[in-house]
C-alpha cells in the first residue's frame, strides 16, 4: 500500500454504523479495508474518524481554485470535490465580449485578478485548464445566465426560436464536453429574464444528456414557495432531475415555514420526482451588493446599470422598488438596510464600509441609506460584496434533517471579510449540528456530505470508503473538529482535521498543507464513453 490508515473509525458515507479497521490506499484508490495492513507509509488513526472527503455541492471557487492553487479554504475543512458554475453565472462557455462583462459582473464573487490567464472559452477548455493541476476535484455546471448572455444578450424579453435553438446547441455541446448539468440564478440578470417555458426547454437537453438542474430560483423571500413549485414543475415537465441550490426559507415572511417547503418536496418525491437539495449551516447569506437591484435596472449589462444609477430620476424609481415595494432582486421583500452588511470592496477609499450595515454607514455619514447604497455601487463599479442577515435557525435545522439534503458552502473566497462559510461549512456541520446540538448523527451527517452528494453527481466511485473507490479521504477527531472561521476573522482553518487525501495523494498532512495538486475535473460519465 502507498498509505495505510491504521486503527481508524471508518464512517463510510452510506449512513451505516461506523466500524474500526485499517484502510489501505494504492494507486489513487481504496485498495483494502481490513486488519493489520502494511504500507510504505502508516498513519496511526488511533480511533479518529476516517470518512470520504466532503463534497461541496455549491461552490464559487471557479477562479480561486486556479488563481490560488493551495486552496487552503477548502482543503483545510476536508473538501475533496467542489461543484462549480453555480447560480447561472460563470466563465464558460463564453466569447471575448461576454467574458469581459462577466469579469466585471462577478468581481464581487470572484475578484478579477490582474495578470490572470483567461486561456479558455468553452466548457471543455475550462475543464482542461483545471486538469493542469488543482488542489481538489471539480465538477462543472453550465450557467444558464451565461448561455443567455451569449445567445440573447442582456435584454429582458423572451428568447426567439433561433436564440433558444442556439442555447440548446451550446448546452448540449457543453454537456458532451463534460459538464454535469446546468445551473440558474433566477434573481440575477440576465438569467432571471428567462420564463418557465425557456427553462423547461433547456432542462430537456440536460435530462437527455443524463445531467441535473440546479437552480437558484426566483425568490427566497416573498413568493418562495411559488418559486420552488415552479422549479419542481420545470424538472418534471423536462424529465430532468432537480437539485435545489442553497435551499432555505429566508426573510421575516418565511420564519418557521420550512415545513411547508419540505411538504411540497415530499409530495413531489412521493409522486416520482427526482429531487435533492443543499444548504449551508449559517443564517446570513452572501452575494454581490448590486444583486438587490430590480431586474430592469440590470437590463443591458453593467454599463447600462451604472448609467441608470447616475440618473436622479431613475435612482428614485429604483429606490421605491428596493425600499418600499420589494424588488425582484431582493426576493420581493422591501430591503431592511440594517440586515445588509458590506463585507468586501475593491476601492481603498471605501474600506471604512466593511463590517458595517448600509444602515449604520448611512447613519454615520448623515445620509439616506439608499443614496449611500447607490453611490457605493457607482464608486465600486458594482464590484462590492455583502452579507444578508436574513436567515432563521429553525428553518436551517429542519431542512438539514431532510433525507434529500446535501451540504454546500456557497462560499465566496474574496473580499475583506468573506462569509466564514467559505472556510467553515463542513466542520461546522460536524461540530455544531452533530456534536453540540445532535440535530444529525455522525454517520448520517457524513452521508449527507459525501455519499448522497456523489449519487446526485452520478460519481459511482466517490463519496464512499469502499474498496475500489477513489481515495478521497478525510481523517478527523470527532471530539475536536470545529469551525474556527468567524465573521470577524473568516479566513481560519478548521480545528481537528489532520489529514486530507485527494486521489490517493495527501493535500493536508498532520494539519499542514502539502504542495500537491492532485485534483482533476470530474467530467460527465457519458462524455468519457
Amino acid at each position: 500500500m502507498d498509505i495505510v490508515f491504521r486503527g481508524a473509525r471508518v464512517v463510510d458515507g452510506t449512513g451505516a454504523p461506523s466500524y474500526r479497521a485499517d484502510v489501505g490506499v494504492r494507486d489513487g484508490r481504496v485498495a483494502a479495508i481490513g486488519d493489520r495492513l502494511d504500507g510504505r507509509r502508516v498513519i496511526d488513526a488511533d480511533g479518529r474518524v476516517l470518512a470520504p472527503g466532503f463534497i461541496d455541492m455549491h461552490s464559487h471557487s471557479d477562479l480561486r481554485v486556479l488563481a490560488e492553487p493551495d486552496h487552503l479554504a477548502k482543503v483545510s475543512q476536508g473538501v475533496t470535490t467542489e461543484v462549480l458554475g453555480q447560480d447561472g453565472l460563470s466563465y464558460a462557455p463564453v466569447d471575448d465580449d461576454v467574458l469581459a462583462v462577466l469579469r466585471a459582473q462577478l468581481a464581487g464573487w470572484n475578484d478579477d485578478p490582474p495578470g490572470f490567464d483567461w486561456d479558455w472559452r468553452s466548457v471543455g477548455e475550462y475543464l482542461d485548464r483545471l486538469d493542469r493541476g488543482i488542489a481538489v476535484n471539480a465538477a462543472y455546471l453550465v450557467p444558464q445566465g451565461t448561455l443567455r448572455m451569449l445567445c440573447v444578450g442582456y435584454d429582458d424579453r423572451p428568447a426567439t426560436d433561433a436564440e433558444l435553438d442556439r442555447m440548446r446547441e451550446l448546452l448540449a455541446r457543453s454537456m458532451r464536453e463534460g459538464a454535469l448539468g446546468m445551473s440558474s440564478g433566477l434573481t440575477y440578470t440576465p438569467g432571471m429574464y428567462a420564463d418557465t417555458a425557456e427553462l423547461t426547454e433547456l432542462c430537456r437537453v440536460v435530462g437527455e444528456h443524463g445531467g441535473f438542474y440546479s437552480p437558484h430560483h426566483r425568490s427566497y423571500g416573498a413568493g418562495a414557495l411559488e418559486a420552488y413549485a415552479e422549479m419542481v414543475r420545470v424538472s418534471r415537465d423536462a424529465d430532468c432531475p432537480l437539485h435545489l441550490a442553497h435551499a432555505t426559507m429566508n426573510f421575516e415572511v418565511n420564519r418557521g415555514r420550512a415545513g411547508e417547503l419540505l411538504d411540497l418536496l415530499d409530495r413531489a418525491i412521493a409522486d416520482g420526482a427526482d429531487i435533492t437539495l443543499d444548504t449551508y449551516p449559517y443564517l446570513p447569506g452572501a452575494t454581490y451588493l448590486s444583486a438587490l437591484l430590480p431586474s430592469w435596472a440590470g437590463e443591458g449589462g453593467p454599463e447600462a446599470t451604472l448609467a441608470r444609477l447616475s440618473d436622479a430620476g431613475t435612482r428614485e424609481r429604483i429606490r421605491v422598488e428596493v425600499e418600499e415595494t420589494g424588488s425582484d432582486g431582493c426576493h420581493g421583500v422591501p430591503v431592511d438596510w440594517s440586515t445588509i452588511e458590506v463585507n468586501g470592496v475593491r476601492e481603498a477609499r471605501n474600506a471604512h464600509l466593511v463590517g458595517l450595515s448600509i444602515a449604520e454607514s448611512a447613519r454615520r455619514a448623515g445620509r439616506p441609506p439608499a443614496e449611500l447604497y447607490f453611490d457605493v455601487l457607482l464608486s465600486e463599479r458594482l464590484g462590492t460584496s455583502c452579507l444578508m442577515h436574513v436567515g432563521h435557525e429553525d428553518n436551517v435545522r429542519a431542512i438539514m434533517r431532510h433525507p434529500a439534503h446535501t451540504g454546500g458552502s456557497d462560499g465566496l473566497l474574496v473580499g475583506d471579510r468573506p462569509h466564514p462559510r467559505a472556510w467553515g461549512t463542513f466542520p461546522r456541520y460536524l461540530a455544531r449540528y452533530v456534536r453540540e446540538l445532535g440535530v444529525l448523527g455522525l454517520e448520517e451527517c457524513v452521508a449527507h456530505l459525501t455519499g448522497r452528494a456523489a449519487r446526485r453527481l452520478r460519481l459511482a466511485d466517490r463519496g464512499l470508503v469502499r474498496e475500489g473507490c477513489a481515495a478521497d479521504l478525510v481523517l478527523f477527531d470527532p471530539d475536536a473538529v470545529a469551525d474556527t472561521a468567524t465573521f470577524d476573522e473568516p479566513r481560519q482553518a478548521a480545528a481537528g482535521i489532520s489529514h486530507v487525501v485527494v486521489n490517493g495523494v495527501p493535500v493536508l498532512d498532520e494539519g499542514a498543507r502539502t504542495d500537491a495538486l492532485p485534483g482533476r475535473s470530474l467530467r460527465h460519465h457519458r462524455s468519457r464513453a
